[in-house]
């Protein structure tokens, strides 16, 4: 008799591991491993174990060490069981400037936490993150897969609010703006716009 392992692919996943293993040249598997990585995270409920980067490591014939070294470099990757939403504000200076510390205060408030805690009901863990990389649309907040963008203290009550009841929430910019235009609408190359090409 054999020990199963406590962690193994689902089908799906396994199908998901060898499109991503595909893509490199023969003897380069190894480039796979952060997607790779990814998707365990996602299959295990939002974090990784030592077991499971093992796991990865025998996968694609690597040293376990050259996989935690990646693990636990890229903060995409959690050590430690995660809510259902990871909010993730993001604190750097452009972030800052335009009011991050207000959602932060409002996130704590909110969800009645601090940074590095996951609320009692096991819906919420809120951290904070340097440079989300939506600097024009500060401050941004990443729920899970998504950015929602020039926020306030009221915007991001209310999205926490709604996630907690389970309603859908609009990804993006929650003033009237287009993606990452300016918010007071387009100044230039209104002919190009309005004519339904640089939509």
């Amino acid at each position: 008799m054999t020990d199963t392992p406590a962690f193994a692919w689902t089908a799906e996943n396994e199908a998901a591991a060898q499109k991503h293993i595909a893509k490199y040249p023969e003897g380069r598997q190894q480039s796979a491993v952060m997607p790779l990585l990814d998707i365990a995270q996602r299959q295990n409920g939002g974090h990784l174990t030592i077991e499971i980067m093992e796991y990865i490591a025998d996968y694609l014939d690597m040293a376990p060490i050259k996989v935690q070294e990646v693990a636990t470099f890229y903060t995409m990757y959690n050590h430690k069981p995660m809510g259902k939403h990871h909010v993730q504000v993001c604190g750097t200076t452009p972030c800052w400037l335009r009011g991050s510390d207000d959602i932060i205060r409002a996130c704590k408030s909110k969800l009645g936490i601090g940074m590095g805690e996951t609320t009692a009901d096991g819906k919420f863990t809120l951290s904070e993150v340097e440079c989300a990389g939506a600097c024009v649309n500060a401050p941004v907040v990443a729920i899970d897969d998504d950015y929602y963008e020039d926020l306030t203290a009221e915007s991001i009550t209310q999205i926490l609010d709604d996630l907690s009841n389970g309603k859908d929430v609009k990804p993006g910019p929650q003033v009237k703006r287009q993606t990452s235009a300016p918010v007071g609408g387009a100044t230039t190359l209104k002919d190009f716009i309005s004519d339904g090409e640089g939509a």
